[in-house]
């Protein structure tokens, strides 16, 4: 079949969308021919591209169309607005003029499955929905968008769009409750999870770099790590007050990333010395950041549950690390967490809870331990590259029917 990708990131772009986008392409052209319609690199990319009004580019299987839109510093939420619509503006008349026989659109821009839906429907095309965060709920969750005429207006606009998918796929159970609750047929909605990638026991890992644990570990007798994104989506508040309190037990806070809400959380932060900000180590050391801390700290806001699914779970996993899940008892980290062993949990809005739950571990270096090896025993389910063979087999079958 030939399959037609919306997203505005791809490759030179380096967020998590455009990876994530380029590694499903990457799987589904072994047996199908993909076209990406995709913007200018804007996206802290590793090259830009000069203005064509569309630029095509062959890679391998895959063709890659490129609009013109504008490249303005994304950290700018007026400057994103304008490579979101300058995106849209040109993506939209140029799809319409592509052969396709299927239309898949990921969430870049945030209303990107809106666009989806509108051209498969031109087109009288299936329609494929690939939900990486979910629209407006997040962006109204996070405070981005007031419960106003324009929410309103976007969350009926995006239930269409849910209703027009032939398939919806979702990064977790809990975000496929929420689709559901939205009215999609359940038959339509599938999971399929970033996961991670993981390593035979016998395949020799490189060496840690004791730099960087250094850095992260300092003289924290007890470490907790929150590596990622610090983003609208956390509880914030609940973690640097529980970490001021945990202060005299030898515990460290460290946050490794950068992130709309990182300037926020460093004033909150302030005068804490057991509260640590890191900006992010070069991708090839990734396996010393997860391997320097005691346990990782996975956190979603109350309400937020279904709306956004932390894909750094699973190499948290494939690290064989405890999780500490500052979150909701409906999300999977701590649904998974409990069921596997992995995880334990405390309430996004009660930080004497986490200092609870933070203390038991410190007092109990077995059950630490234990955690850490179910981790390593759960992580082949998450396996990457067989949750990328689900993309495939969705599309295989497709083409049959």
């Amino acid at each position: 079949m030939k399959i037609l990708l919306l997203n505005l990131y791809y490759p030179p772009d380096t967020s998590a969308t455009a990876k994530m986008a380029h590694a499903v392409v990457d799987t589904i052209c072994i047996h199908h021919r993909v076209t990406v319609l995709c913007g200018r690199p804007s996206y802290d990319p590793t090259e830009r591209r000069p203005w064509r009004p569309y630029q095509t580019e062959n890679v391998d299987l895959v063709r890659i169309i490129r609009t013109g839109s504008t490249a303005l510093p994304r950290f700018n939420m007026k400057k994103r607005l304008l490579n979101y619509l300058s995106y849209v503006m040109l993506a939209v008349p140029r799809a319409l003029f592509l052969n396709c026989d299927i239309v898949l659109a990921m969430t870049d821009p945030p209303f990107q499955g809106i666009v989806g839906a509108f051209v498969a429907m031109l087109k009288r095309k299936p329609y494929v929905y690939n939900i990486r965060d979910l629209y407006p709920d997040m962006a109204v969750g996070g405070s981005i968008v007031s419960r106003g005429l324009l929410a309103r207006v976007w969350e009926r606009l995006h239930r269409w769009a849910l209703r027009r998918a032939d398939h919806v796929i979702v990064l977790g159970e809990d975000m496929r409750a929420r689709i559901i609750a939205k009215g999609v047929d359940p038959s339509r909605v599938v999971v399929i999870r970033d996961g991670a990638e993981v390593f035979p026991p016998e395949k020799a890992l490189a060496p840690l770099d004791p730099d960087v644990v250094r850095a992260i570990r300092g003289k924290f007798s007890f470490v907790l790590l929150h590596a990622g994104n610090l983003g609208f989506y956390g509880a914030w508040n609940t973690l640097v007050t529980a970490a001021r309190k945990l202060s005299s037990e030898g515990v460290g806070l460290v946050f490794v990333g950068g992130g709309a809400q990182r300037p926020a959380v460093e004033a909150t932060a302030a005068g804490a010395e057991n509260i640590r900000f890191l900006d992010y180590f070069p991708s090839a050391k990734i396996p010393s950041v997860l391997a320097a801390a005691d346990a990782h700290v996975v956190t979603i806001r109350r309400g937020l549950e279904g709306v956004v699914v932390p894909s750094k779970v699973y190499g948290i996993l494939a690290a064989g690390k405890p999780i500490v899940a500052v979150a909701p008892q409906e999300t999977d980290v701590v649904s998974l967490g409990r069921k596997q062993g992995f995880a334990v949990a405390a309430d996004p809005d009660k930080p004497a809870e986490l200092v609870s739950v933070v203390c038991s571990l410190m007092a109990d270096t077995k059950r630490l331990k234990t955690m850490g090896d179910a981790a390593r025993a759960a992580a082949p389910s998450y396996d990457r590259a067989g949750e990328l063979q689900k993309y495939l087999d969705l599309f295989d079958h497709m083409a049959v029917r």
